[in-house]
């Protein structure tokens, strides 16, 4: 018998509940509505986020949830969906990526339609995805980074008491051959939680 961590064994919950959200896993069948979540607000997208650059079809968002699912099963990536309680509409996505399950930690990302910006329902997201880090995966850090010109992600990663630890200088190239300069959000457990 080996005591090496897998994280394939942890009991994760389907879905926690805030306020006004249920943020929940990525299920078949929830392609279409994202897609037009995503082609809604693809024109704030586009700029930040690379999977709206190119409009995907509602078939090419079904494979991704679908894939998205199985990842959340594998404990290799948690996308989660951003629904609303009342209705149970999408409302954007959330979860949590590119972790080190040694490290315990863990990135939090997120984007909501256009339609519903402003109404502080990320930040909501984003204190329920800190505390389910937190709690749920023993998480020791947290991270929020975006890109330096998005402006309103760098706002939520504040309002949420994230700290800014840092601007990463020419960090990635955009297809014009911009060099763009990221933003590195973060709380560490002992510290801010």
């Amino acid at each position: 018998m080996s005591d090496t961590f897998d994280p394939i064994m942890l009991e994760l919950p389907e879905y926690f509940e805030t306020e006004r959200l249920i943020v929940r896993a990525p299920r078949p069948g929830d392609g279409a509505e994202l897609n037009a979540a995503i082609r809604e607000s693809q024109a704030e997208l586009k700029p930040f986020m690379p999977f709206a650059r190119v409009l995907p079809q509602p078939e090419d968002t079904e494979r991704l949830v679908r894939r998205k699912r199985l990842e959340f099963l594998a404990r290799t990536d948690l996308m989660l969906l951003m629904t609303d309680r009342q209705s149970g509409r999408i409302v954007g996505a959330s979860g949590l990526h590119r972790f080190d399950w040694n490290a315990r930690r863990f990135e939090i990302g997120y984007w909501i339609r256009s339609s519903l910006a402003g109404r502080g329902l990320v930040t909501e997201s984003v204190n329920g995805l800190t505390a389910f880090a937190a709690e749920r995966l023993d998480a020791n850090r947290i991270e929020i980074r975006c890109d330096e010109r998005n402006v309103r992600s760098a706002a939520v990663a504040r309002r949420a008491g994230f700290t800014l630890e840092g601007v990463l200088r020419s960090w990635r190239r955009e297809e014009d051959g911009t060099l763009v300069n990221e933003m590195v959000f973060a709380k560490v457990r002992g510290i801010d939680y």
